[in-house]
């Protein structure tokens, strides 16, 4: 028996629910380079991260913004088949979970119109009671989990854990007043830069995080 039981979990999308990364950048990089007439390096896409995709092509191509925008959603549809599926065991979890009554929510940093595709792909979008999407003028991360914490003013936030693959996620969570457990198990994670700050439980695979999460919820 869990000392505080969890009563509702939060999920980051990319990195966290399946390995989408790989999948974001190439879209970027479909979407972008013939508008900006250059290539473009992954360290460089991911530079801009924090915002929204929209915020990404705002600052790599401010010029062709709509366009960009726009051509990017394209892409990031077209290619989802380089990410076919979830991680391993993330829809059953979260079945398991919606079967023992717990809530759950999403906050991520993608924009609303690949979260809808992403989620219908994976055919997860109905495990949700509420979904936080970012936004073009930076991270609202903080925001948006304290959007859906008061949406269950009957839970204790101390029931309640943020479940994300970046150290921002970490950062995010604390300031939001939860804890949080770092998804480490996507190839594209540093796990190391995760240790460093101290996160409440950090996972390397789906299968140790799954166990724990069984356990901590009775």
């Amino acid at each position: 028996m869990h000392k505080n039981p969890i009563k509702a979990l939060l999920f980051d999308l990319d990195g966290t629910l399946a390995n989408t990364l790989p999948l974001c950048i190439q879209a970027f990089r479909r979407a972008v380079e013939p508008l900006a007439n250059r290539i473009l390096t992954d360290q460089e896409i991911i530079a801009t991260f924090g915002p929204s995709e929209e915020g990404t092509i705002q600052a790599l191509v401010p010029t062709h913004y709509q366009e960009g925008v726009a051509s990017y959603i394209t892409q990031y549809e077209q290619l989802h088949a380089l990410c076919p599926t979830p991680f391993a065991g993330i829809p059953e979890l979260l079945q398991h979970l919606r079967n023992e009554g717990i809530r759950l929510g999403l906050v991520t940093g993608k924009g609303p119109q690949s979260t809808a595709i992403s989620l219908r792909y994976f055919k997860l979008s109905h495990y949700f009671d509420f979904i936080e999407t970012g936004w073009i003028h930076g991270p609202r991360k903080v925001d948006g989990i304290r959007s859906i914490l008061s949406q269950w003013p009957d839970i204790n936030t101390g029931q309640v854990w943020y479940v994300g693959d970046a150290p921002s996620d970490i950062l995010a969570s604390r300031q939001a007043g939860i804890s949080v457990v770092s998804a480490a198990w996507a190839e594209t994670t540093n796990v190391e830069e995760l240790r460093a700050l101290q996160p409440d439980q950090l996972f390397i695979s789906t299968d140790a995080f799954d166990q724990w999460v069984r356990s901590a919820v009775r």
